[in-house]
């Protein structure tokens, strides 16, 4: 399997407000790269995002600006590309939102949700929570929350559903985003 696991936090509700990034590589099933940077998203923070993610203002104020995190990562997200996440839709949504806020052209890419793969193949858990297939299934998760620990355990989630139930299995959740 080759894909890149995403995640994001955010410094409010605003979609376009990044405040951290985390990409972990995955080739031939086994994780080869990661990448993690704070954001400085250019907006106030909310203080219930600081309680989530733990990461302030402050934090940022000398961080890179997306479109300069854009410049080194964009060509991960490509229409042949694979680009994994635990609640896809809202890290697909971060996305979409900071390329428009910043007059950047959209990116295409083919997605997979693993919360919507735990859903359909572990629907005895209690709920599908990152934190809670990641004990489930035995994955380390150090510390939720914080971008490149959740895009390591996303990615440790869909390997071991790789493992367990078969590639195939996996295809119908693939998505296109435009």
């Amino acid at each position: 399997m080759n894909f890149i696991a995403i995640d994001f936090e955010t410094a409010s509700g605003k979609r376009f407000s990044a405040c951290s990034l985390a990409l972990t590589v995955v080739r031939d099933s086994q994780i080869t790269d990661q990448f993690y940077t704070l954001i400085n998203p250019q907006t106030p923070f909310f203080w219930r995002n600081v309680q989530i993610h733990g990461i302030h203002e402050q934090d940022v104020a000398n961080a890179p600006t997306f479109p300069a995190v854009w410049e080194h990562i964009h060509s991960f997200f490509t229409p042949e590309k694979l680009v994994v996440a635990h609640n896809a839709s809202f890290d697909n949504s971060v996305l979409k939102n900071t390329l428009a806020h910043y007059n950047l052209a959209p990116a295409q890419y083919l997605t997979l949700d693993t919360l919507r793969t735990s859903q359909t193949l572990y629907p005895e858990l209690v709920n599908h929570k990152l934190n809670t297939v990641a004990d489930a299934l035995q994955i380390e998760l150090h510390h939720h929350h914080n971008a490149l620990d959740d895009a390591q355990a996303c990615a440790n989630i869909l390997l071991t559903q790789a493992r367990q139930f078969g590639p195939q299995k996996l295809t119908p959740f693939i998505k296109p985003v435009h």
